[in-house]
């Protein structure tokens, strides 16, 4: 099954009324969506109740839950006690995903800093193959998944992610196709472009890392330095558009994770991608 939802709530459920988490999985249902992500970008605060009241609400609507782990964790960094900082971050958000019931979290991999690329990419492998190894003893299953990023300072292109993905059977890989856009400054011309990262992928982690894969999805506005804003999926400038991806899902039978982070439309244009996805079955 694909499943198809927004990060966090649109806008629009503000709009009419909706104040809590946990009205959005009714509110999110009804737009024939069945999945949400659920950021920690800025801290993993939530108390172990509300988070397992949010994971039985969702489970009830057939909404599936993920989450993003802090935005800050950066496992190129020289500090020892900063890495040990980002494993403490990546373990918090395991466990909150535990109480909502999910599996998969999102990360962000590193930045290079002073660093040369290459010395950045070696030590985030390093650092986070050791992690998975420390949460072993974690005591349930879990996905993580390495986010391809959109910057040029930012440890993240595809290639980065795959290998990243080696290390791990728990790592899959989690494609933000508006990063790959704009750090490629728009090298996702159409399906050729996704088929080509598609079948990049399934070549080097094999068939279940690919069919199973997380997407993030939305159009970005970018400039030399790659990403500097979200958009909507009102822009006709900066892409990447979604149907040629659609058709490469269809096609090779993936069932990915797919989650929309447009800037306050996100439900909306969730649902485009689902209306999307159904057109090329």
């Amino acid at each position: 099954m694909i499943r198809i939802g927004p990060s966090g709530n649109s806008l629009s459920f503000y709009a009419e009324g909706h104040t809590r988490t946990v009205e959005a999985a009714e509110w999110v249902a009804a737009r024939g969506l069945n999945a949400f992500e659920y950021s920690f970008g800025r801290g993993v605060g939530i108390k172990e109740e509300s988070a397992r009241e949010i994971g039985a609400k969702f489970a009830e609507c057939g909404v599936e839950i993920s989450s993003h782990a802090p935005y800050y964790t950066n496992f190129a960094n020289p500090d020892p006690e900063m890495i040990a900082k980002s494993v403490e971050y990546i373990r918090r958000t395991l466990m909150a995903e535990h109480w909502f019931g999910g599996m998969r979290t999102v990360f962000h991999p590193a930045s290079c800093g002073k660093a040369a690329r290459a010395d950045a990419v070696a030590a985030a492998g390093r650092n986070i193959a050791a992690m998975m190894e420390r949460l072993d003893d974690i005591g349930f299953d879990f996905i993580l998944c390495p986010e391809t990023m959109g910057k040029l300072n930012q440890i993240g292109t595809v290639e980065e992610i795959v290998g990243f993905c080696k290390l791990d059977p728990r790592l899959y890989p989690c494609f933000d196709f508006g990063h790959i856009n704009s750090y490629t400054r728009g090298g996702i011309a159409g399906y050729d472009d996704y088929k080509r990262i598609i079948d990049y992928t399934a070549d080097n982690l094999g068939d279940e890392k690919t069919k199973n894969m997380h997407v993030h999805f939305s159009k970005i506005m970018y400039g030399e330095k790659g990403e500097l804003k979200h958009l909507t999926f009102a822009d006709d400038k900066y892409g990447p558009e979604f149907e040629g991806l659609a058709k490469v899902i269809s096609e090779y039978g993936l069932t990915p994770f797919i989650v929309c982070e447009s800037d306050g439309t996100q439900a909306e244009d969730a649902a485009a991608m689902r209306a999307m996805a159904e057109a090329v079955k």
